[in-house]
């Protein structure tokens, strides 16, 4: 596995246990992970997993 796809895969998964675990908003977590703006955030989330950050945390 690439650094970049390590990279990537490691901050997925924590995102997806901010976004089920926390009531924190899509905004905050983001933020947390660095992302300069939420919107990169979503946008980038649905890449990888398929779904929206919001929708997510509702189907979980």
């Amino acid at each position: 596995m690439s650094a970049l796809k390590h990279i990537q895969s490691k901050t997925t998964y924590v995102a997806k246990e901010r976004i089920f675990n926390t009531k924190d908003s899509i905004s905050e977590i983001a933020y947390e992970l660095g992302f300069q703006y939420p919107q990169h955030f979503s946008r980038w989330f649905k890449k990888q997993t398929g779904i929206t950050p919001n929708e997510y945390r509702t189907a979980t």
